[in-house]
């Protein structure tokens, strides 16, 4: 069975943009419902997706941090391209981390990290995500167990190790430049996420030198807290942060 990618999205809105960044193995359809969300209520928001992402885990391997970053700012651009002069930034997971890099790297509006990772739960835990990830697309296209065995040897590699030691590093990178951020902020953490360490948040909600900063953890969700049972919780405070904003328009 083939599975259909998704793909970027522009929903265009109004005046005022929003750049949404998807998460590590994840795809612009964890930030679609988000987006949809401010598009109702006026907003124009664009989605891009990673290279490697969507597609077969194994193309994952073949891109870096760097690459994704260079999405992010090509994502940033076409919202400038499109005229929009003021431009938030809202991101989940690995997007969240590419928000804080850009809020002290551009000139952002505002910016919402969703379950951005300071440090994880375990050193593994990024690892046995990407097993996971793979595991369960492979599974979507229809493959036994024998043949998903078989190509699940190639992650057991040093190709893999060596994307997860980048992504390391850019979380690390991140977190030593965090205070150079004085963007509005609204940190945003999923009380159950197995994947990110909670008090990453308190982190980042601490060392920001933001004036205007706030701070809310969802009990009941995990980490693509975007998609999980308090999303429409999570959709009303972003739009409130968003809406007070000192926007020119």
């Amino acid at each position: 069975m083939k599975v259909v990618a998704p793909k970027p999205f522009t929903f265009k809105g109004g005046k005022r943009a929003v750049l949404l960044l998807h998460g590590f193995t994840g795809t612009s359809a964890d930030v679609r419902m988000l987006g949809r969300f401010l598009e109702k209520h006026g907003y124009t928001s664009h989605a891009p997706l990673y290279r490697g992402h969507g597609v077969p885990p194994e193309e994952l391997l073949k891109y870096n941090p760097d690459d994704w970053w260079e999405d992010v700012l090509e994502g940033y651009q076409l919202l400038k391209d499109m005229g929009h002069e003021e431009i938030a930034v809202a991101g989940l997971s690995l997007g969240a981390i590419f928000t804080l890099k850009l809020a002290y790297n551009e000139h952002v509006k505002g910016i919402v990290p969703m379950c951005a990772p300071m440090f994880f739960r375990s050193e593994d835990a990024l690892y046995k995500g990407v097993l996971y990830f793979a595991r369960e697309y492979k599974k979507k296209e229809g493959k036994d167990q024998e043949q998903i065995d078989k190509e699940m040897l190639l992650f057991d590699s040093t190709q893999l190790q060596d994307r997860l030691k980048e992504n390391q590093a850019l979380v690390t990178e991140v977190k030593d430049s965090i205070d150079m951020i004085y963007a509005p902020i609204f940190v945003v953490q999923a009380r159950k996420d197995v994947m990110v360490n909670p008090e990453s948040a308190n982190i980042i909600y601490n060392e920001v030198e933001s004036d205007e900063k706030s701070i809310k953890f969802y009990e009941e969700s995990g980490h693509v807290v975007t998609v999980d049972k308090e999303r429409d919780q999570l959709h009303e405070d972003v739009l409130q942060f968003l809406n007070s904003l000192d926007w020119k328009e």
